[in-house]
This record gives structure tokens, sequence and C-alpha cells, in this order.
């Protein structure tokens, strides 16, 4: 709930400070997927997840059957196929979910180079809810948190230019080329 501190101002010679209390326990996590068509606008779907057992050892993170059940609902959203690009966070890696998308024909999956958020459009996304949804802002609670960040989500999701320009940030595109014979 530590919040980034974007602009703020104070007199003249007096240091702004922003005093926090308390310390991140991890206790939410968000998946998103954007998703992109060819004449279509572009979609972002999401699911927050909120740990009530953080502090019991319980996981602080997205499970295999978290990600397996946000791909099932993106495809009924979507009512199309899938073609995931995953970076190679090690729940995407699992052998479970890898069996998952193997063993359905809708799904085609592809997986970044180890370390690459330059390529991954959902990382913009992440970049502008800290910076458009979180500035300046001292969380009163962990509901509040979770307030400011689904609106903020929900915001981006109806700005499919936004969305796009996470694509485009990547220096990808969505068509493909295909070489010339010579």
């Amino acid at each position: 709930m530590t919040p980034p501190t974007s602009r703020t101002w104070a007199r003249r010679g007096h240091t702004p400070v922003i005093r926090v209390r308390g310390r991140s326990q991890r206790r939410f996590s968000i998946a998103a997927l954007t998703c992109y068509k060819p004449g279509e606008r572009s979609r972002l779907i999401f699911r927050p997840k909120r740990h009530p057992d953080h502090k019991a050892g319980g996981r602080r993170s997205f499970t295999w059957t978290d990600y397996r059940d946000l791909l099932v609902a993106a495809h009924q959203q979507l009512d199309a196929p899938l073609v995931l690009v995953w970076d190679n966070l090690n729940v995407h890696l699992d052998a479970r979910l890898r069996a998952f998308i193997t063993s359905r024909d809708w799904i085609t999956s592809f997986q970044l180079p180890p370390y690459a958020p330059d390529l991954n459009p959902v990382e913009g996304i992440w970049s502008l809810v800290r910076r458009a949804g979180q500035n300046n802002i001292a969380f009163t609670d962990p509901d509040h948190l979770m307030r400011v960040l689904r609106r903020t989500l929900r915001e981006i999701q109806y700005r499919s230019n936004v969305i796009d320009g996470c694509l485009a940030a990547t220096g990808l595109n969505l068509t493909t080329t295909s070489p010339k014979a010579q």
C-alpha cells in the first residue's frame, strides 16, 4: 500500500515529507490480459485476488488454477481463440498450467525471452495504474486500495487507445509480413 509520489508542493525551503504507516504485506494480486484483434477495439481483462491468509503462510500470488480460470473467462468473454504471449513468471511455466494449455485447441502459447518487460504490453498497464491511479494517495485500508485499483483498471478498459498505446510502446504490431522471395 506504499503509494508512489509523482508531484507535490511545499513552501520554498521546506521539503515535503509524506509519511505512510506500515509495510506492504502483499495482500493483493492482479492478473491482466491485453487483448488485440485487427479491426476490433482492444480489450483489457483483469482479475484481482485478495489473499486473506497472507499472515498464515498461505500463497501470496495467483496459482496456476487462477490463471487457468482467467484464460477460460477470457475465451468465453472474447468468444475467440487465444494466442498467449507469456513472460517467464514461475506460475506461467508450471507443468499443470502448461498441460492445460496444450490440451486446449483454442489456446496457442508463446514465451517471451527470459527477461523482456519491454515486450510485454501489460507492463505498460501496470505503469499507468501506478502513475494515474495510485500517485499521491495514502490508502486508509486494503479495501480503499482495491477500490482505487479496480476504478483505475476499469477506466483503462474503456480507453482502447490507451491499451493500443501499450502495444505500440513495445515496438510490436499485430500484422505479420511474410518474407519476399528474391
